[in-house]
């Protein structure tokens, strides 16, 4: 059974809370991290970078930042890779990854707005 509301303050409480649950799975922070998990991505190791990220996020108390996973790319021998898509919707993909260079991404591109561009690759 739901709770009832007895006035506007839990009305409020209530509100805040669903937006925060809302932002969380749609994504409405400041920057995006899509780790791409298809067949080819797992096989090729994204499961660990998508580990890693989501540790040095948490390590780091990086709150403005939603990591996802998604389906195949298209681009199977950049596997792993992700894509990185700032507040302004400008998308980074990166290839070839392993646990290091997610540190680099992290704190280069995630924390210093400076993509990596030797990560980088063009589509």
């Amino acid at each position: 059974m739901a709770k009832r509301i007895r006035n506007v303050k839990e009305l409020s409480s209530l509100r805040e809370d669903a937006k925060a649950e809302i932002d969380l799975r749609t994504g409405a922070k400041a920057t995006q991290i899509t780790v791409h998990m298809g067949t080819c991505g797992i096989a090729a190791g994204a499961r660990d970078i998508l580990t890693e990220f989501a540790g040095e996020l948490t390590r780091g108390s990086i709150g403005n930042v939603t990591l996802r996973q998604s389906g195949c790319f298209g681009m199977c021998a950049q596997e792993p890779m992700i894509t990185v898509t700032d507040k302004s919707g400008k998308e980074f993909r990166y290839g070839n990854l392993d646990k290091a260079k997610v540190h680099r991404i992290v704190r280069e591109h995630i924390l210093g707005a400076s993509p990596v561009a030797e990560y980088l690759i063009t589509t």
